[in-house]
Order: structure tokens, then C-alpha cells, then sequence
């Protein structure tokens, strides 16, 4: 089971220092840049690339659903510049399960080939990969969001000809009232009416879900990570707002986390024993105040930590806690619930500790500032004990030394790439 790794104090760090590894840990050295052990893997900070959508990638022809070198220069970037561990964005199990045409997936040869010279670049840089598997459901065949606002839209709908499946949009529950926007055929909506999933499919889902496992396995990912939250297939299986069913899989808290569950064990069977799985979830659906939350019940912060106490026995090591984007009546969207995502997460993990799991905790959103960064791990902002890890996402696309920066400012000695040694403060800058 995941274990944090804290090193004794006055610790060298090894003669191959890579980029974001403090030279030497003691007592002054923040937990933000103290290595962590999950399974046979270790972090060698606390900081990770959030999984980040692109949508640059082939929606036809024999390099659909193939990375380009373009992840390289991006996600690869972060790891050449310190972060520990970089996820790959929501990635899709299935054709129909990409958000957009142009998303990544992992269901063929080419997508695992293609996969593998990012996994090698970021192994050279020191850091870890993880890829994040994923069903859009009932928001798959969507357009980027660049072309949806060049048509004045928030979310515009995929047709065939832009490489879309309008007819095998999926959901837990089916019809036009089951959009996600809830406009159905109307031409003003921006997502396509689902199909009700049968149980037939969900089975078929499953199967599909641990073969990219094992894809992934064969590409050289450090971190498998089952994306049940923004209000993808997952997440909309898992909060009675979205799941309306009445067989096995609908209704009573065990019904609507069967989904997930089964997915957790297909996967952790064809992976190795030493590789750690990941499960993102939406802490809430933020629609406990909503007239929709209390007319069928919702997904809440309660239903969350219900969900947590099980993972460790499933072999899960960490939940990754954000929020939002399951419904479009919601308090906050996937965005704008930034900061509430990390005072929930610490909510989470102080639960968790008080009743000794060793599920780790990790939380995303809005995160920018070293000393913002610094106390979500330490546990200063609530009293109580910090997150394991942190995953940034915007900021790296603002800053790419972000790690760089955040060690100076506090005061921590880190490895800088040593190809920019003559930027590194300090002596080793008049090199």
C-alpha cells in the first residue's frame, strides 16, 4: 500500500540530482519538495502536471487518437523543468468515449506506439508518467472549445463530418432531457442527446478499461489514473442527478458506484502489482442547494469520503480531488470551484487520517503561489494534515519554471536542468 517517503534529516540527494530534487533535505526542508513513495515509484517532489486537454490530435485517418510530438514540447517541458510526475490528459478507452475528435486515445496499436516517446523523453528527464483513462459519456462528441467560440458558444456539438458519433453519444440515462445542458435536439444546445447504456456495453466498457491498462503498461506509464469526475461516464454513473436507472447499476450508493468499481478491479488485475492507480473524482456535484439536488439527491463531500473509505481495499493508492462540471446548473463549474476543490480535499484527507487509511489525497485547482502551494502540503491552511501531492495545470501553461521559482522562494535548493545551469541562482549562474 502507498506510503509517504520522508527522508531522515541531512539527507544527500543521490550524485544524479535531476531537475525540481532539493540537493539536501532537513528539517527546514518543506514537504512540497520531500520525495514520496507510492508502490515501487517515487516522486521526487509533491508537484505534478495536472491532465490537461490540447485537443491537437488526428480525428481521422490511421493517426486518430495518436500523440503528436506536440505533448513533448508541453507536458514534457514541465518534467525537463522539475515537476515530479506529468498526467496525460483524459485519454479515451473507447472512440466514443473522447470528449472531442481531436482528444487522445488508447484503444490500438498506433495510440500505444505513439504514446511511448513522450513515456521515454519524461523517463529521461527523471520524472513519471501517468496517463489519465476516460469516457466523456454524454459530453463526448464535442467540438474544441476554439471552434465552439468561433460559432459563440460555450460547448458546440461534433457533427459526423467534423469527425463526430452523434449516434453513439452514451450515458448512464438516455433521452434529450438526459443532455448535459438539458436542450436536447435544440439547435442551440451544445451537446448531443444521449443513449441510455445497456448493461451489455457497461460490460463491454469495463473490458475496454483494463485492455488501455495494459496498453499503457506495455508504453512504459509509471500510473494508471480512472478519471471519475467533471462529469464524464464515470461521474454521471455515480450522482443521482445524472444516473437515473433502475437496473444494478442506478439508484442505492452501491448501485451507482458499481461502474467504477468494476473498472478499478479490471484494471488493477492487468496491471503490475508495483504500479500505482490513481482515481480523480468530483468531490461534489455542488448541487446540494439546487431545486434539480433535492429533487432526485446528489453527489456531496459525505458521498465522497463513503466512496474513499473503499478504494484502498480495491488497490487504489491515491484520490485526485476536484469538482464540478457534472451538471449545468451547478453552484461552480470545473474552473471557477478552484479553490474550493483544495479546502475539500484537505477535508477529505483529514477524515481519512483520523480513521487511519492510507489512501493518499491529492487536489488540483487555482493553485499559483509558493507559500498557497507549500501549506496545502504541510497542512497549515486548515489545522490539520496536508494533501500528499498537488497537480497544477494553468499556471504551468503561465509560468514553465514553475517549480524553479517556487523552490527559490522558499528558500529550497533544487537541481535546475543542467543544460540551464547558467540561469540558476547562485554561483553556478556565471558559469
Amino acid at each position: 500500500m502507498a506510503q509517504n517517503s520522508k527522508s531522515p534529516a541531512s539527507t544527500a540527494a543521490p550524485l544524479q540530482v535531476t531537475a525540481g530534487t532539493p540537493y539536501k533535505i532537513d528539517e527546514n526542508t518543506p514537504e512540497l519538495f520531500r520525495p514520496l513513495q507510492i508502490r515501487s515509484i517515487t516522486l521526487r517532489n509533491r508537484i505534478c502536471v495536472s491532465p490537461m486537454c490540447l485537443y491537437s490530435i488526428a480525428s481521422s485517418g490511421p493517426l486518430t487518437g495518436v500523440m503528436t510530438p506536440l505533448y513533448i514540447t508541453t507536458i514534457g517541458h514541465n518534467i525537463f523543468k522539475g515537476a515530479a510526475l506529468a498526467m496525460i490528459e483524459a485519454t479515451g478507452v473507447q472512440p466514443n468515449g473522447r470528449i472531442t475528435p481531436h482528444c487522445p486515445g488508447l484503444w490500438n496499436d498506433a495510440q500505444e506506439q505513439g504514446l511511448k516517446p513522450l513515456v521515454d523523453f519524461i523517463h529521461s528527464q527523471g520524472g513519471l508518467c501517468g496517463v489519465q483513462l476516460s469516457h466523456a459519456g454524454r459530453k463526448s462528441s464535442t467540438q474544441p472549445p476554439l471552434v465552439a467560440q468561433e460559432l459563440g458558444k460555450s460547448s458546440a456539438r461534433a457533427p459526423k463530418e467534423d469527425g463526430g458519433w452523434p449516434d453513439d453519444v452514451l450515458g448512464p440515462s438516455g433521452g434529450a432531457e438526459n443532455s448535459w445542458d438539458g436542450k436536447g435536439l435544440d439547435p442551440s444546445g451544445g451537446y448531443h442527446v444521449p443513449k441510455e447504456m445497456t448493461e451489455f456495453e457497461i460490460k463491454e466498457l469495463v473490458s475496454n478499461y483494463a485492455k488501455s491498462a495494459q496498453r499503457a503498461v506495455n508504453a512504459g506509464v509509471d500510473v494508471v489514473e480512472i478519471h471519475a469526475a467533471h462529469g464524464y461516464l464515470i461521474n454521471q454513473f455515480l450522482s443521482p442527478v445524472t444516473n437515473r436507472r433502475t437496473d444494478r447499476y442506478g439508484g442505492s450508493f452501491d448501485n451507482r458506484t458499481r461502474l467504477l468499481i468494476e473498472v478499478i478491479v479490471a484494471v488493477r488485475a492487468v496491471i503490475p502489482e508495483k504500479m500505482p492507480v490513481f482515481v480523480r473524482v468530483g468531490v461534489t456535484d455542488w448541487l446540494e442547494n439546487t431545486d434539480i439536488g433535492r429533487k432526485f439527491g446528489t453527489w456531496t463531500i459525505e458521498s465522497t469520503i463513503q466512496l474513499a473509505r473503499l478504494l484502498p481495499d480495491l488497490g487504489v493508492d491515491l484520490i485526485d480531488v476536484s469538482s464540478g462540471g457534472n451538471h449545468y446548473q451547478a453552484q461552480f463549474n470545473v474552473f471557477d470551484g478552484g479553490d474550493k476543490h483544495t479546502e475539500m480535499a484537505l477535508k477529505v484527507k483529514q477524515v481519512l487520517k483520523a480513521e487511519g487509511s492510507k489512501l493518499l489525497v491529492g487536489t488540483v485547482g487555482l493553485i499559483t503561489e509558493a507559500k498557497q502551494a507549500r501549506d496545502l502540503v504541510q497542512g497549515s491552511l486548515m489545522r490539520g494534515p496536508g494533501v500528499d501531492i498537488i497537480s497544477v495545470g494553468r499556471q504551468f501553461l503561465r509560468e514553465p519554471d514553475w517549480v524553479l521559482n517556487v523552490a527559490s522562494e522558499l528558500g529550497v535548493d533544487v537541481a535546475w536542468p543542467v543544460q540551464l545551469q547558467r540561469l540558476r541562482p547562485g554561483p553556478t549562474s556565471k558559469i
